[in-house]
């Protein structure tokens, strides 16, 4: 199954919090914990992961609190996930060659590198201002690399 973790899911949802209020100043882990109605450990952790990886920026103080390090147009939700969980990898040697053991024997790890790379491609695409653009925001993608089409009677891709 391909599923991001809860960790991913709640910072893209705290992410969205902050593209809405862009501009409007920091704000603090509890106050984006009751919005987002998450525990606020769950949150804190998951901010200070993204600031660790410049997606935040962290203000002290008691005016203080995160704010977006980028514009929402500028953050891909290919980024939030490599922030997180890592770079996307549907299969071990998607990622990186020498993981795998069958590597020299395999037969599928071509297509399965380039099902990863079409799937990453599409998680660049899309930005925090699709998603807070609503469900047609982030429908309109454009891929360069096709995956081939498989027909039930032929088996064959084509």
């Amino acid at each position: 199954m391909l599923r991001i973790s809860k960790i991913t899911d709640y910072g893209i949802v705290l992410l969205t919090e902050l593209a809405r209020g862009a501009g409007a100043g920091p704000h603090n882990a509890r106050a984006l914990a009751e919005t987002a109605q998450l525990p606020l450990p769950i949150v804190s952790k998951t901010l200070k992961a993204l600031t660790r990886r410049g997606l935040l920026v962290s203000q002290r103080g008691a005016k203080g609190g995160f704010s977006l390090a980028r514009t929402p147009e500028r953050i891909a939700v290919a980024e939030v996930i490599d922030a997180l969980e890592g770079p996307v990898g549907l299969t071990e040697c998607s990622i990186a060659a020498g993981e795998c053991r069958r590597e020299s024997i395999c037969g599928v790890r071509e297509p399965w590198q380039h099902i990863n790379d079409v799937i990453v491609q599409a998680l660049r695409q899309v930005t925090l201002a699709d998603l807070i653009a609503g469900p047609r925001g982030a429908m309109d993608l454009e891929f360069t690399a096709r995956v081939p089409s498989v027909t039930a009677d032929a088996g064959k891709a084509h």
